[in-house]
């Protein structure tokens, strides 16, 4: 069921007593996610909630509470440390949604975490969730529905979106993975879209990509390549003036490789259907299932 987490998931949350840690830990565990520990460096041998046990480091949560999936709320200058800790540590999947992590510190922490056989998804995005099994991030719950559309995004705020323009439509959710918007990231589109692929429940995917890079033009050339399942996308940024960075770090558009038209065409030319807005990407579901 759904992608890359379900129920065998047992998270540690990384930053567990700061404000956003908290906050989003309750959240998860109230969505049903298993949450068997949390880590603040200093506060080992406290509880959270009355409930999940607190450790100074990871490692102690992997032994002691059998963790296997890592969530990191901590301040940008220490994340990349919170994924070699993770990485270090026997984490299998680690979500990082601190935003406004150094390049450079991702430089070093991506080679390091493939070395290690984990996979990261982050930086700077909003987790993941399967609709009626767990979430590790900050996916609202409350706007999911359990069905049978993949859903991939570089943006946050456009993953939210789509999923509510689905769920209102009756169109429900396999699994919604927010892979973040900087130039560097531990899971890109391809990598979801071959686990979309193989999942079972999964019976057609929505790409939700933006302008910078050539990520979507290479996922186009997968899709048409490699995928039997239908693909729809959204680029955007369609009216982003050249040379200037929108929002996310990796949203810049250098010659003419990054802009939205060239992502569309690339979708079109590879038998992807493209959504001029979010909202037309309900009807050209349906038009594909």
């Amino acid at each position: 069921m759904g992608i890359f987490i379900g129920d065998d998931t047992r998270l540690v949350v990384q930053g567990i007593t700061g404000r956003d840690g908290s906050f989003h830990a309750r959240q998860m565990m109230e969505y049903g996610t298993r949450v068997v520990a949390g880590v603040t460096p200093g506060k080992g041998g406290q509880t959270f909630d009355d409930a999940v046990p607190i450790f100074d480091t990871v490692a102690e949560a992997v032994t002691e509470a059998g963790a296997n999936t890592s969530v990191i709320y901590v301040p940008a200058r220490f994340a990349a440390d919170a994924v070699f800790e993770a990485a270090d540590a026997g984490v299998s999947l680690i979500v990082c949604i601190t935003e406004g992590v150094p390049v450079a510190d991702m430089l070093r922490a991506l080679p390091y975490v493939r070395e290690k056989g984990a996979r990261l998804i982050g930086p700077n995005c909003p987790g993941l969730i399967v609709p009626g099994c767990c979430k590790v991030g900050i996916l609202p719950g409350q706007i999911v529905r359990e069905g049978p559309i993949g859903i991939v995004s570089r943006s946050g705020t456009l993953t939210y979106e789509v999923i509510f323009q689905l769920t209102r439509a009756e169109i429900g959710q396999s699994a919604c993975v927010g892979i973040g918007g900087d130039p560097l990231i531990g899971t890109n589109f391809v990598d979801c879209l071959e686990a979309f692929e193989a999942d079972s429940d999964t019976r057609a995917v929505a790409m939700i990509g933006e302008i910078g890079g050539t990520d979507e033009q290479v996922a186009a050339a997968y899709v048409a390549e490699r995928m039997s399942k239908p693909v729809v996308g959204f680029i955007a940024g369609q009216t982003a003036p050249p040379g200037r960075r929108m929002g996310h770090a990796g949203a810049i558009i250098s010659g003419s490789e990054g802009t939205a038209a060239e992502k569309m065409k690339a979708f079109e030319d590879h038998g992807i259907g493209v959504a001029r807005r979010p909202a037309d990407i309900v009807d050209l579901i349906r038009a594909r299932m």
